[in-house]
């Protein structure tokens, strides 16, 4: 719908809503009980989106197809029990300068039940996986509490390395242990 109120200086301002199909993420800062929103985001490939899709039951490419074409039923998207934590390694020095071009091993290490999304990565000459950002790797655990997804998000990152390779530590910790 439309409508116009007075802005400032009198001014009439014209306002349009529309109504909005698709995925949108919103990135929330819990201080002391209180819900803040900090941004809402429509796009895929940040590590928060990377804990939440895995665990969409369904065809999610049908899922896709049916917003796009403003079918989707409100009950058609339904989500697993299980949580996912994902933990992202990081190149030494990111946010701020950084070295890239460091191999990186341990991919073939990790368990076939967890995901490792690749972002700052490339492929050298000789074919071996190479560092090639500051957010390097986000390795994603799943398990039917946050404490089991958070050990097995840990104890699969800690099988990967590469040079200057630096990853938080408190990952759901704070929830993980009953407080958050």
């Amino acid at each position: 719908g439309r409508w116009a109120s007075r802005g400032p200086a009198g001014a009439t301002v014209k306002r349009s809503f529309h109504a909005f199909e698709g995925l949108l993420y919103a990135g929330l800062m819990v201080d002391g009980g209180a819900q803040r929103v900090l941004e809402f985001n429509a796009r895929f490939g940040d590590p928060e989106a990377q804990v939440v899709l895995p665990l969409l039951d369904g065809d999610f490419l049908r899922l896709l197809n049916e917003a796009a074409l403003g079918r989707i039923d409100g009950n058609a998207v339904t989500a697993s029990d299980d949580t996912a934590v994902g933990v992202v390694m990081a190149s030494g020095g990111y946010p701020g300068s950084y070295e890239t071009g460091f191999e990186i091993s341990g991919l073939d290490a990790v368990d076939d039940d967890v995901l490792v999304f690749h972002a700052g990565t490339a492929l050298d000459a000789d074919g071996k996986t190479v560092t090639s950002g500051g957010r390097v790797l986000c390795v994603v655990g799943r398990g039917p509490d946050r404490e089991t997804a958070r050990e097995i998000a840990y104890d699969n990152i800690r099988r990967i390395s590469f040079q200057n390779a630096y990853f938080r530590t408190d990952i759901a910790l704070r929830e993980a242990a009953g407080a958050g």
